[in-house]
Order: C-alpha cells, then structure tokens, then sequence
C-alpha cells in the first residue's frame, strides 16, 4: 500500500499545484508534461549512453545514469515547454465560471496523472532492490489496486503506440521498445517489447547473481548489462 499511498501523493500535489495556474495555465502545463514524458521516454537511453561514454562508465554508474537521465530529462523538457508557451502565448482567455474551474481541475489532474504514470514508469530504471516502495516490475505481485492496475504498462503502451503510428515517418523508422522478432521460419515479423524484462533483469543482477554468460561463454559487455535498447525512439 506504500506505493499506492506514493501514486496518489503525486497525483494529488500536481493535480493542486498546477490548477492554481488557472485554466488556461493548466492546460498548457497538461500539454508540456505529456509532450516531456513523450519525449524523456523516448530519448532517455540515448543520453544515458551518452553519459556513460563521457561522465563514467562504472559498473555503479552504469546503473544510474538511466533514472538519472529519464527524469533529468523529463525536468529539462516540461521547464522549457512551459516557459516557451508562456512566452508565445501570453493570452487569458475568459471563460464561463464552470467551464473555468472543469478546465483547470480536468486538465491539473491529467497532469498529474501523466507525471505519477511517467514517475512510476522510471522507477523501472532506478537500481533499486526488488520490493522497494513496494514497487515491483510484475502488477501482480504489487499491494493495493493503483499499483496493480499498472500505469506504467499503461504509459509504456501509450509511448509505444505513438511511436509505432502517429510519430513513425517510414516502415524503417525506429519504435520505442520495439525490437523486431520473427518467430518461426517464414512467418511474420513480430515486434515484441520488452522494457519491464529488461530493466527487471538488469535488477536482479545487480541485486542477485553474478553478470550474466555472454553468447561465447564469457561475461556479458557493459552495453548488454545497462539493460538498454540502441538508439531513440523518434
């Protein structure tokens, strides 16, 4: 239940912080926030690679450059979307008091329905031992109905599919979290995430037994052991 009491904390404190900005702010705020996430999720292990190659590449570092990344990101994106719609958009439009106030309430808690999805999607990422916070990579084994109703699944499809449709330029185009598998001889390609395994496995090898074999039989390299994919996703 600690989880859930987390994921509504979050919620709520966003949900009261950005209808103070009013209607027309709260929208804009909703619309940086789901534009920053977009964006963090897709680019956060490009810059984490990025980070190891130039900050360190410890095997510690390794493991927390990506919720360093994520969310550093995540910040950078939504402070700098807010500000530019600010300055764009300097506009108060009048609206009818009902309106006003489904608006800012609708829109706030939106927001922050987005951040606690995104913030719980990160946490993924985080080298953290099994069962902090409750936390588990499996919705499942989660206490309490929030945390088992699995936001961050929920998240991951949401990216999953914008960059598979709506933000996708070319067949050749990368997909978030979308390597491409055929299944058996002369069938169809398969996309086949694997985000939650990934990171979940990264976890248990930090936390469990030794680095995983390789293929030939020795230790696996850095890049295997960060758990990432190569490359963005837009």
């Amino acid at each position: 239940m600690i989880l859930d009491a987390i994921l509504v904390g979050i919620v709520a404190v966003v949900t009261w912080c950005v209808a103070s900005e009013g209607a027309w702010g709260a929208a804009l705020t909703f619309i940086s926030v789901l534009i920053s996430a977009l964006l963090a999720t897709g680019f956060f292990e490009m810059a984490a690679n990025f980070l190891e190659q130039n900050v360190s590449s410890s095997y510690d570092w390794q493991h927390r450059w990506d919720v360093i990344a994520m969310v550093g990101l995540f910040a950078v994106f939504v402070f700098a979307l807010r500000t530019a719609a600010e300055r764009i958009m300097p506009v108060h439009i009048e609206l009818h008091g009902m309106v006003y106030d489904v608006a800012r309430w609708g829109c706030s808690f939106l927001a922050g329905c987005v951040t606690m999805a995104f913030l719980l999607t990160a946490l993924h990422t985080a080298p953290l031992p099994p069962g902090t916070l409750g936390f588990r990579a499996e919705p499942q084994l989660r206490e309490g109905p929030l945390g088992q109703a699995a936001p961050d699944y929920k998240w991951l499809g949401f990216v999953h599919v914008m960059t598979e449709k709506a933000f996708r330029g070319s067949a050749s185009s990368p997909i978030f979290d979308g390597p491409i598998f055929v299944l058996y001889s002369g069938g169809p390609p398969h996309v086949l995430p694997s985000f939650p395994i990934r990171y979940a496995s990264r976890r248990d090898r930090l936390y469990g037994a030794a680095p995983a074999p390789s293929a030939s039989g020795g230790t696996s390299s850095p890049a295997s052991r960060s758990g990432r994919s190569s490359g963005p996703a837009f």
